[in-house]
């Protein structure tokens, strides 16, 4: 194992994550996967307690520079975090199951969830850039002045911290179009938002994780020595850094990861 090679492509990571809130676990979980050979279920769960602390650090920065919106934050929350719990309570169940081979399952769900999570934000960025003009049903914003926007926002950060929870992907992604879709939120504030509601989410599930016995510190200290200063970096660039190109980058670059860990499950 080359520790230095994992701290700094896990520095790159962490610049991605502070510049975009995307792509944390999506790019750490396959790096580890694929370049270290490291099984998925010690890779899910080591990503996982590894993010969290680049998360909340990114997350802390965000609210310095008062880059994100408190209340969608603590809604989000209040779903995803018993949903993430759930998520890991499936994998107790699989991992104590002698019928199913939890590296297997979980290789080809990271595979599927990474391919639907980068598909739709590809499509939507697209959209959004060459058809500016293209008049699409827009969904309804979420008004959290409201009990039903407030019951609406829980249901889907139940739903999305499931998923995070089983995979360990989509604590910034997929939350990202949750957060330009239904509240609408500009590009730096939108990144903030999901940097600190991630920050949130994944402290409780690493802690479910650890109980999988799954953890390898060994990864997860090298990871941290790389993702805490970039996430720092990519922070203080986010307010002048191009975010459309960047986000077509990371897009297609998750798209080639995702289809890879997809035919890698099914052969």
């Amino acid at each position: 194992m080359n520790y230095c090679l994992l701290s700094f492509l896990s520095f790159l990571v962490g610049i991605v994550v502070g510049l975009t809130g995307i792509g944390g676990a999506a790019l750490i979980t396959p790096m580890l996967i694929f370049v270290f050979q490291v099984p998925p279920a010690i890779a899910v769960s080591s990503d996982v307690v590894a993010a969290t602390l680049m998360k909340v650090i990114g997350g802390f920065k965000h609210w310095q520079q008062q880059t994100l919106e408190p209340q969608v934050v603590q809604w989000l929350a209040l779903g995803s975090v018993p949903g993430s719990l759930m998520g890991v309570g499936v994998l107790h169940f699989i991992r104590h199951s002698s019928k199913l081979n939890l590296d297997y399952f979980l290789l080809r769900l990271l595979g599927v969830a990474m391919l639907l999570v980068t598909l739709a934000a590809l499509v939507q960025f697209l959209l959004l850039t060459f058809v500016p003009d293209l008049k699409l049903h827009s969904p309804p914003k979420f008004d959290l002045k409201t009990k039903s926007g407030c019951a609406l926002t829980v249901g889907i950060g139940a739903v999305l911290g499931c998923l995070v929870g089983l995979t360990s992907v989509s604590s910034g992604s997929m939350f990202a179009l949750v957060l330009l879709a239904f509240f609408q939120l500009d590009s730096r504030k939108l990144v903030g938002t999901d940097i600190s509601q991630a920050a949130i989410l994944l402290t409780f599930t690493s802690l479910g994780h650890l109980t999988l016995g799954t953890v390898d510190w060994s990864l997860v200290l090298p990871i941290w020595f790389g993702t805490v200063p970039g996430v720092l970096v990519g922070a203080a660039l986010c307010q002048i850094a191009p975010q459309r190109a960047l986000r077509l980058v990371i897009y297609t670059l998750l798209a080639m990861m995702s289809w890879k860990l997809v035919h890698a499950g099914m052969s």
